[in-house]
C-alpha cells in the first residue's frame, strides 16, 4: 500500500530525515516510535503532503505522492490527525467534522453525503451526532475523538495517527487503542501511529519502527523491539538497559 524509499528531509541544513526506508501492507498497523525530535512527525508531514521531500521517494498505491499538496493526498485516501486538537470553534461537532468529509477520496460530495459521512465518523468514534451538539466542554480524550473523527469522514484507506493517546487517563487510553483496532476492523483502514505510550501501543500494533536523530535504528515485531539493545539505548537513554516496556 505504502513504499517509502531513502526518505529525506532538511530544513535550512538541519537534517531532520535521513533516508528512512520502509513498506506498509494493506490492514497493517504499524507503531512509529522514537525520542521527541526524531523525525516522527517530520515523516507524517511529508507523507500527508503538508512539506516536500528533500530527497526519496513516497509510493502510495503505485502513485507518486512525494511532493503533492496535501488536498491531493487527503483526496487519494491519505488522512492524519494532529497531536493537539484545533477544531473550529464556534462550529458544531457535525460542522466540524462535515468540513473535514470535503476533503475525501473521488469528487466532493454534495452537503447532505456530506453530513452521512460526518455522522458516521462521529457515531464510530462514540462522539454526538446531535447536529447542534456543541465542541464544548469535550476536555482531551472527546477532542482526541473529534481528531480521529474528522480523518474519518474523508474516508481514508491510510491514517497517519500522530499521539492520539496524549493527555488522557489510562482507562482512556485504553479505550483509544481499542479504537484505533476497530477502525481497522470496521473500515479496513491501514494505520501508522505514532505514540510515546509504549505499553498501549505494543499491545495494538503489528510491526514498531524505530527512529533516532532522523534515522531507521530498528523494524520489526513488537515482540523483538521489546528486547533489541540499540532501542532500549537510544529511546530509552539508558546504556545498559536491556528492554523497552512490553504490553
Amino acid at each position: 500500500m505504502l513504499e517509502v524509499s531513502a526518505l529525506t528531509k532538511s530544513f535550512d541544513g538541519f537534517l531532520a530525515v535521513n533516508r528512512v526506508s520502509f513498506r506498509l501492507e494493506p490492514g497493517e498497523i504499524l507503531g512509529l516510535i522514537g525520542p521527541n525530535g526524531s523525525g516522527k512527525s517530520t515523516i507524517f508531514n511529508v507523507v500527508a503532503g503538508m512539506y516536500r521531500p528533500t530527497a526519496g521517494s513516497i509510493r502510495f498505491q503505485d502513485a507518486e505522492i512525494g511532493g503533492l499538496p496535501a488536498y491531493q493526498v487527503c483526496r487519494l485516501g491519505v488522512a492524519r490527525t494532529f497531536q493537539i486538537p484545533r477544531p473550529f470553534p464556534k462550529l458544531t461537532l457535525l460542522e466540524n467534522v462535515t468540513a473535514a468529509a470535503f476533503f475525501g477520496p473521488a469528487d466532493p460530495p454534495i452537503a447532505s453525503a456530506a453530513r452521512e459521512k460526518a455522522r458516521a465518523a462521529l457515531d464510530l468514534v462514540g462522539l454526538p451526532t446531535d447536529p447542534n451538539a456543541p465542541i464544548d466542554g469535550l476536555g482531551a480524550a472527546g477532542l482526541k475523538k473529534l481528531e480521529l473523527a474528522k480523518a474519518l469522514a474523508t474516508r481514508p484507506k491510510l491514517l497517519l495517527a500522530d499521539e492520539s493517546l496524549g493527555g488522557l487517563d489510562p482507562d482512556e487510553m485504553d479505550q483509544a487503542a481499542d479504537l484505533l483496532s476497530r477502525i481497522r476492523k470496521e473500515m479496513g483502514v491501514t494505520i501508522i501511529w505514532v505514540e510515546h505510550i509504549m505499553g498501549v501501543l505494543m499491545r495494538v500494533v503489528d510491526r514498531v519502527l524505530v527512529l533516532d536523530h532522523g534515522e531507521k535504528i530498528f523494524e520489526g515485531s513488537p515482540a523483538a523491539c521489546a528486547t533489541d539493545a540499540r532501542v532500549a539505548e537510544v529511546y530509552l537513554g539508558r546504556r545498559h538497559a536491556k528492554a523497552v516496556p512490553r504490553a
